[in-house]
Parts: structure tokens; sequence; C-alpha cells
């Protein structure tokens, strides 16, 4: 029973479990875009989603894992793993979703958190390489369903097929930067294949050269 002006009378409530964590990464990720990674926190994500901080804290132990969390959820869903039965075609799809993830208000708004170079606080650094763990860990199953066809080597290391095919369009869209197109990703797609079927990017030490 709540007494008459009790804060907690007054709280929307939102329900619980998979509502709950819906709300509340999407709070971050408006919070992210609004105000930054550095100027983001716990607090004002609750305020966002109409928790108490509390709530935030009994599934995150702080503002860097919410903020990995619900980055890493988010390129999930805009940016899925395909399977549609060939390498050329998934990795195709992946590039293009990508480019398009990158020109999203919120893909910017990440983007602009992550590379920071020299400026980057510590937990910036360390957000940064969870996350990339983690969207490695999602995708490696395109990589890992294309040697079981035999479109590729035995051996071939999935988180390196995706940053040979990524590095060509993060140099191009944030230092360059220069347009990207379908042609472009298709050229960054066609590179990393090509590297992958000639063993470039295999794990030498399980899979000598000539194996």
């Amino acid at each position: 029973m709540t007494c008459p002006g009790d804060p907690t009378e007054r709280r929307p409530t939102i329900g619980r479990g998979k509502k709950v964590r819906d709300a509340v990464l999407a709070a971050t990720l408006a919070e992210l875009a609004d105000v930054g990674y550095a100027a983001l926190t716990v607090e004002s994500v609750a305020g966002r989603a109409g928790v108490h901080k509390t709530t935030i804290y009994r599934r995150w132990p702080d503002r860097d894992a919410l903020v990995v969390d619900a980055v890493s959820e988010h390129v999930r869903t805009e940016v899925p793993a395909p399977d549609t039965g060939s390498i050329d075609v998934d990795l195709r799809e992946l590039a293009r979703g990508l480019v398009r993830w990158m020109h999203s208000p919120i893909g910017k708004a990440i983007l602009s958190t992550m590379v920071c170079g020299e400026a980057c606080a510590p937990e910036v650094e360390q957000g940064r390489r969870d996350f990339y763990r983690l969207r490695f860990a999602q995708v490696a199953p395109v990589i890992q369903r294309a040697i079981a066809r035999g479109e590729l080597p035995p051996g071939t290391i999935p988180s390196e097929v995706i940053k040979t095919m990524a590095a060509p369009i993060f140099f191009r869209m944030l230092v360059l930067p220069e347009p990207i197109d379908d042609a472009v990703t298709d050229r960054a797609v066609e590179t990393a294949l090509a590297a992958a079927r000639a063993g470039v990017l295999r794990d030498r030490s399980c899979c000598p050269p000539g194996e």
C-alpha cells in the first residue's frame, strides 16, 4: 500500500522482463544520440525509460555494460547476420546493411562515440573492444557456415574475413571521407572473399599453408 504523495505511486510502470529491457536499451540509445557517451548517465537513462536506476543496476553492473549491450543489440537487429546459403550473397547483404546503419542517425551517433582516437577514455576503449568482440561473435556463423559448405578453406578466421570486408568501408567513410555505394561495398566483399579463398585469412597454427 502506498501513501498519498509517495513517488512510487506516480512513477509510470512499463511492465517487467523483456518490456523493461527493451525500454532501457531504447532509452540508452536515445541518450547516446542526444548527449553522447561522456554525458550519458544511468540516472538519465532511467528517467527516459521510466524506471528506477536500481532496476537498471540489477540487470547491468555499470554504465559501460549497459551501453555495450544496447549498441550490440541494436546492431544485431539492424544489421542481422544473413543466411542465404551463399557466402557471396551473405557478405554482400552484410556489407550493405553495415553502410545503411552507418548512415542512420543512431549509427552516426555511435560511430562518433567509438571513433575518438587518442581522446578516448579508457572505459570507451574497453567498451569498443567489448562491442566488437560481441559483434564478431554475432556474425561468425556466416563464415562458419561457408566453411562447412566448402565455400571457404578450413581454418578461415571469421573475424578476419569481417575485418577485411569492413576495413575499406570504414576508411572511405571515416577517413577520406567518400560516398559509399553498392559498387564500393561489392568490391570490399570481393576483396575479402578473394583473400579468404586464397588462404590468407586462415589460422596458420592449425592449418599450415598448403594443406
